[in-house]
Order: structure tokens, then sequence, then C-alpha cells
């Protein structure tokens, strides 16, 4: 019934707006995480990549920090990565909350 965002009535919209809101995880955390931990990769751990967020606190430990120069690199690059992350998740919470409705939808008419 629902194949985007296109289709949704306003109060619709307004639903999976809000649940959006609701649910995003916050840039300004992020960078907060980013800024002051990213060697280790809290905001990572913020995103839920929790492998590569382990992978950088193992190679900052191990190393005796040592790898805090590499991870640093790596927290550089993540910098620029983490609005597209959050939009990810944002078309992805947009994509489960539309399918929601539609579920709802197709039990109310009887499909």
């Amino acid at each position: 019934m629902y194949d985007s965002r296109m289709d949704l009535t306003t109060e619709e919209m307004l639903l999976v707006n809000s649940e959006v809101e609701k649910r995003k995880r916050s840039l300004l955390v992020a960078y907060l995480l980013w800024f002051f931990l990213g060697a280790f990769g809290a905001h990572r751990f913020y995103f839920k990549k929790i492998g590569s967020g382990i992978a950088m606190v193992l190679l900052v430990v191990l190393t005796l920090g040592l790898g805090a120069f590499i991870t640093g690199i790596w927290a550089l690059v993540d910098a620029f990565l983490m609005p597209g992350w959050q939009q990810r998740e944002v078309e992805q919470i947009e994509r489960e909350t539309i399918k929601l409705l539609q579920t709802r939808s197709d039990r109310y008419t009887g499909f």
C-alpha cells in the first residue's frame, strides 16, 4: 500500500517524523564523543558499530597507546562519515515505521 513517504497522509507523515526524531541518534552527541574519545571509538559504539569500536579500543590498549596514532586517523575519517551514518539510520527508521503503518492498515482493511 505504501511504497514511499509520498503515499502517506499528513497524519502518517507526522507520525513517521515523530518516530524519526524520537529514535535517531544525535549528531551533536556523536561529535562530542568523537572529539573527546574518538581514538577509543566511542562515536562508533554510539552508532552501534560495535565491532569496529572494539577494534579501535583494542588497537590502542594492546599497543600501549601507540595505536592511538592509527585510530586517530581512523577517527578523523569517521568525522566525515558520521552524517551519512545518521542519514542511513533515519532512512531505516522511516522504512520500519512505514512498514508498521502498512501492517496496521492492512489489518484494519481485512487484507
